[in-house]
This record gives structure tokens, sequence and C-alpha cells, in this order.
């Protein structure tokens, strides 16, 4: 007589996966105290859990996850919502960057990222009907601007949400990571001023989200330690094309500068690229000063000095924190901001400075 011992699912069912119920048989348990085992041992004994556990490994089980989702409510999913226009989500490492670090933060877990790309009108409705409609357990919005519908709408939802940067309207209860933005600004002030620098401009932000906002409070501030004058401000898009074109306006109503900080890596490239135009060297005639240190930003010519944004680190806080808040909804986290730190390349020479 044959005994050799047949596996549930396997013999006589037509089946090759086997289910929930083959599980408890082959543990001993019953298909509850399995489905719990499976679902993370709550209200299960270590000896069941070990049964079943065994039982997994030895049958080959993979759960089911659209009927997992159906008992927990989780999609096993979260959103990354970019409200950009296309061409400058591809065209900004800021965004790759941001991207990688969450994946990398996703990496020991089972949970997607869904990318969303959104821009004001209806791709935005178009998003938060989707955000809304139960696809994702949580989401992370990165590049807001003052319009946005996402500060508002979002956490009014309960859905579990983490912002990237200072949210505008920052609700109590409402998490983000940044990095102090208004302390970058005020070491790159402080900065050319230490370096000999008197006549200075920006090429700031756009004047509708928070980062740049808070980038020329801080640069304002640093000149006004420094006994110097606000100098001219033109605002950009955080892209080359718009830094350049800034740069260029600045020079046109201040052509004696000799001193630029960019609130961004990309815009301190269209910088360079001006003062190039203008006739002028970098640092000899125009010290420059960008923000983000990119990996382009060590490699421009010259290599440029520019405050960290420690975006990689940013990313994969703002994922753990929405994980957190997905299993323990209500935590509450306080913001998390990372502090400011210029590094000094030969854009404009001089000594580094860190937050005090």
């Amino acid at each position: 007589m044959n005994t050799e011992r047949i596996r549930p699912g396997h013999a006589g069912t037509g089946r090759s996966n086997p289910t929930l119920e083959d599980i408890a048989t082959a543990a001993g348990v019953s298909r509850s105290t399995a489905s719990r085992a499976i679902n993370g041992g709550d209200r299960v004994s270590p000896q069941a859990q070990a049964a079943v556990d065994a039982a997994v490994v030895e049958l080959g089980y993979t759960p089911n996850r659209a009927a997992r989702s159906l008992v927990t409510r989780r999609t096993s999913s979260i959103a990354l919502v970019i409200p950009e226009p296309d061409i400058r989500i591809m065209a900004d490492p800021f965004f790759a960057v941001i991207i990688t670090g969450i994946t990398d933060a996703l990496r020991e877990t089972d949970v997607q990222l869904v990318l969303l790309m959104s821009r004001n009108g209806d791709d935005s409705g178009r998003v938060l009907r989707y955000l809304r409609g139960g696809h994702v357990d949580g989401a992370i919005v990165v590049s807001h601007h003052r319009d946005d519908p996402w500060t508002t709408s979002l956490p009014g939802t309960g859905l579990p949400t983490v912002f990237i940067g200072r949210p505008w309207e920052a609700r109590p209860g409402v998490p983000y990571v940044d990095t102090d933005n208004y302390q970058g600004g005020r070491l790159a002030a402080q900065h050319l001023a230490a370096g000999g620098r008197t006549r200075v401009g920006t090429v700031a932000g756009p004047a509708d989200m928070t980062a740049a906002a808070d980038r020329l409070a801080g640069w304002r501030e640093g000149l006004r330690e420094a006994g110097l004058a606000e100098g001219t401000v033109v605002h950009a898009d955080f892209t080359t094309v718009g830094g350049q074109e800034a740069a260029l306006r600045l020079f046109e109503e201040a052509p004696e500068l000799d001193g630029v900080f960019a609130a961004s890596d990309l815009m301190a490239l269209g910088v360079l690229e001006a003062v190039r135009r203008r006739g002028r060297s970098v640092p000899e005639d125009v010290a420059v000063v960008g923000y983000d240190n990119h990996a382009l930003s060590a490699t421009a010519v010259p290599p440029l000095t520019t405050v960290t944004q420690p975006m990689s680190a940013m990313a994969a806080t703002a994922c753990r924190i929405l994980l957190e808040e997905i299993d323990s909804p209500g935590a509450r986290p306080a913001p998390f901001i990372y502090p400011a730190e210029l590094v000094v390349r030969e854009s404009s020479g001089g000594r580094r400075l860190s937050a005090p």
C-alpha cells in the first residue's frame, strides 16, 4: 500500500496553489487562526504561528491579495502625487531622487508605489477622486503649490497623507518632511557677504511654493544681518532655462551685481550661463550659490556652491512616517525638518557654513 502523504490542494483537486483551508488542515488549526497567523499573527499562540508558518513553506502557499484586501481593507499600495507638468517631472532630477528614495524605503515591504502626476484643473479633480476611491492606503505629496487642493482636501478624507515640503496651510496633525529652507537662504546670504560680495541679488523660486518663499525670507534675513541691501529679486520656475532668463533680467536691472543666490541648482546652472553671456566670469566677477546639492552641482563648470537638500533621506522619512500612519492611525507625528548645510565649491569660494 502506498503510504506517501497526499498534500492538501495538490492531489485530486486540480489546483496548483493551496488554499487557506489547506494551510489550516496541514497546521492542525482552524481557518480563522490560519488567516490571523498569515495576516500578522494577531491573537495567535506561538505554537499555532509556528505550525502555520511551517505549512506555508511546505505547501508553497501564496496569499490571495485581492481576497485579503476585502478583509483588511488594505490595498498594499501607496501613491506619490506630483502636481507638476509631465515635462517638468521628467527634466528635473529632484523627482527621480524622490521616487528612488521612496522605492528604496519600500524594498523590504509588500507595498507598491503608484505615481500620480497632476496639474491644476481637471487633473487634480481626477486624482482626488482616485485617492478617495480606496485604491491606495495612503499618499505622499511633493512639489505642491499654494492653489493646489491637496492640503485642504486630502486630510479630510481620512486617507493617511504625508507632504514632502511644508504645506501652505500646515494644519496640526498633518505630517510633513522638509529641509530648513529659511536657514538655507540665510546661509547663502551670509556666505556671499563673508566672501566680500556687497552687490547681490537672487533668482527666487515660484512665489506660490513654500520652499521658495522660505528660502527668500531667509536670504533677506541674512542680508539684513550682514548689513547689506536686499538687492534685486526675480522669480523663476526651478528650471535651468527659467533660471537663465531670470538672471539676464537680474543683470539688466542691476548690472553691477557681484553675487547671486539661485533657489535651486537647476536655476543656478542657468545663472552660470547668463554670467557667461554677459561676458563675465564665475567666481571672479560674480559668485554664485545654488540650492539642492544635486549630483550635477559637483560637475558644473565651475563646480557649484550649494545648500544641501537631502532629497533621498527626505523621501525615505516621508515613506516611513506614512507607513506608520497606515499601521497606527491617529499617531499625529510632528514635522521632520532636516538642518541646512552649505557645501562650498569653486563657484563662490569662501569658508564652509552650517546651521548653528
